[in-house]
C-alpha cells in the first residue's frame, strides 16, 4: 500500500515536471543569450571601474526585464503571432517599416560586436580571427539553416549552462562575500557620481533590448505554447532573468574584487580576461574567456535570428526555422546577410569595432522604450489579448518604467558623443 500511494504521490510530480521542461526554453535562453559580448564588456568594465558599489542596480534592471519580457510571451501565447506581425496589424506597414529598419541597422552592428568577441576570445587562447570568425560563421549559419525549431532550442540550453564558467571564476577568486552581499541589500545611493550615470546607462542598455522582445514572441509562437501553459511560460521568464541576473553577478564579482583594487583600465571582456590572469590566476582568466566565446557564439546566432523573424512578420513574409529555404527564403536570407556582413565587417584592418558596438547601443537604448510602448499597447488591446490583457498594476509600473527608460536616454546620448 506504501508503494502505491507513493506512485500516486510521485506520478503527478513528474507529470507536471515534464511538462514544464516541455515549456521552458523560450524565456530561459533569450534572457541568458542576452549576456553577449556587449553585455560582457559592460559588466566588466562597471566592476573594474566601480568595484561593487553599483551591483544593486542590476536588481530592478532584471524586475523591469521580467515584467517586459513576461507581456511578450504571454501576447504570442495568447494572439499565436510575432510581435511584428501584430505592429503592423495594429499600427500600419509604415510605422512598422521604420521601427524594423532602425531595429536592424542596431542589431547588425550588434552582429558585428558579436564576431569581435569571439575573435576576442580566440586571441586569448593564441588563435587569430581570420580563422576563428569565418569557422564559427560557418557553424551558426549551418545550425539554425540546417535543424529544426527544437534542435536550435536545445543547442540554446547547453550554450546556457556555459555561463557557469563565470560562477565558477568567481568562487575560485573567493571574494569578500560579506561585502558583496552589503553592497547588493544596502546601496549607497550617496557613493554615486557622475562618472557611474553612464555605467548604470549601460547596466540597462544591454539588459534589456529590443530584440529580445521580438525573439522571445516569435519562439513561443514557433514552439507552439498554448493558453493553458501560460504560468508554465512565466516561470520560465522568471528563471532565465533570474539565471541572467545571477551570471551578471559573477562577471562584475570577478572584475571587482581583483581588477579594481589595482586600477587597472579595461575597456572590454577581453581586457578582463588577460587581466585576471596574473591577479586571480589561468585558471579564472581561461574560464572567462570560455565564457565569452560562448556568449559571443551563440549570440551571433540568436541576434541574426531575431532580425529574421521581424523583418520577414513586419512585411509578412512566412518565416521560422522549422521551414525549409524554399519555404521561407526571406527568413534565410536576412539571416544569411546577416552572418555574412557581420562576420566580414569584423576582419576589415583598421575598424573601429568599439565605435560600432557604442552607437548600435545607443540606438538600442532609444528604440527599447518604443518597443515597450507597442507591447503595452497590444497588451491592453482585447482585440488581441481576449481576456489576458495587463492589469491597472502591470500598466502603471510600465508607464513608470519607461518613462524612467526615456529620461535615461538624454545621459546616454550625451555621454555617447562627448
Amino acid at each position: 500500500m506504501k508503494i502505491e500511494n507513493k506512485k500516486k504521490i510521485i506520478s503527478p510530480l513528474l507529470i507536471k515536471l515534464t511538462l514544464f521542461l516541455s515549456i521552458v526554453g523560450p524565456g530561459l535562453v533569450t534572457a541568458n543569450l542576452d549576456n553577449d559580448a556587449g553585455g560582457i564588456a559592460t559588466y566588466s568594465m562597471a566592476g573594474a571601474q566601480t568595484g561593487y558599489r553599483l551591483m544593486w542596480v542590476l536588481i530592478p534592471v532584471t524586475i523591469a526585464l521580467i515584467m517586459f519580457q513576461e507581456m511578450s510571451a504571454r501576447m504570442g501565447i495568447v494572439s499565436g503571432k510575432g510581435l511584428a506581425d501584430l505592429i503592423r496589424e495594429k499600427f500600419g506597414l509604415r510605422i512598422t517599416f521604420y521601427s524594423l529598419f532602425f531595429l536592424l541597422f542596431a542589431d547588425l552592428g550588434n552582429t558585428m560586436a558579436e564576431f569581435a568577441g569571439i575573435a576576442s576570445s580566440g586571441e586569448i587562447f593564441g588563435l587569430s580571427r581570420t580563422i576563428t570568425v569565418p569557422i564559427c560563421a560557418a557553424l551558426v549559419w549551418l545550425l539554425v539553416l540546417k535543424s529544426d525549431y527544437k534542435s536550435v532550442e536545445r543547442i540554446f540550453i547547453i550554450g546556457c549552462s556555459v555561463f557557469l564558467t563565470y560562477i565558477v571564476s568567481g568562487f575560485i577568486i573567493a571574494p569578500n562575500w560579506h561585502e558583496v552581499a552589503r553592497a547588493i541589500a544596502t546601496p549607497n545611493l550617496h557613493s554615486i557620481t557622475s562618472k557611474d550615470l553612464p555605467i548604470m546607462v549601460g547596466l540597462l542598455g544591454t539588459s534589456i533590448t529590443p530584440w529580445m522582445q521580438f525573439y522571445l514572441q516569435s519562439a513561443v509562437v514557433e514552439k507552439g505554447i498554448s493558453t493553458k501553459h501560460l504560468w508554465h511560460s512565466k516561470v520560465d521568464v522568471i528563471v532565465g532573468c533570474t539565471l541572467m541576473l545571477i551570471v551578471t553577478f559573477f562577471i562584475m564579482i570577478c572584475c571587482a574584487a581583483t581588477i579594481y583594487p589595482t586600477g587597472i583600465v579595461v575597456n572590454d571582456a577581453k581586457d578582463a580576461a588577460i587581466a585576471l590572469r596574473p591577479i586571480a590566476g589561468q585558471y579564472s582568466s581561461i574560464l572567462f574567456g570560455i565564457g565569452l566565446f560562448n556568449a559571443s557564439f551563440f549570440a551571433a546566432a540568436i541576434l541574426p535570428l531575431a532580425a529574421s523573424y521581424y523583418i520577414c512578420q513586419g512585411m509578412g513574409w512566412e518565416s521560422g526555422v522549422d521551414r525549409s529555404f524554399k519555404e521561407a527564403p526571406h527568413f534565410f536570407t536576412v539571416f544569411t546577410s546577416m552572418i555574412v556582413i557581420g562576420g566580414a565587417m569584423t576582419l576589415i584592418p583598421g575598424i573601429d569595432l568599439f565605435k560600432i558596438l557604442l552607437y548600435s547601443q545607443v540606438l538600442n537604448g532609444l528604440l527599447i522604450p518604443i518597443v515597450v510602448l507597442f507591447i503595452i499597447n497590444l497588451c491592453n488591446d482585447p482585440d488581441v489579448m481576449g481576456e489576458y490583457t495587463n492589469s491597472p498594476m502591470q500598466n502603471f509600473i510600465s508607464y513608470i518604467l519607461v518613462m524612467l527608460m526615456l529620461l535615461l536616454n538624454i545621459p546616454t546620448i550625451y555621454f555617447s558623443f562627448h
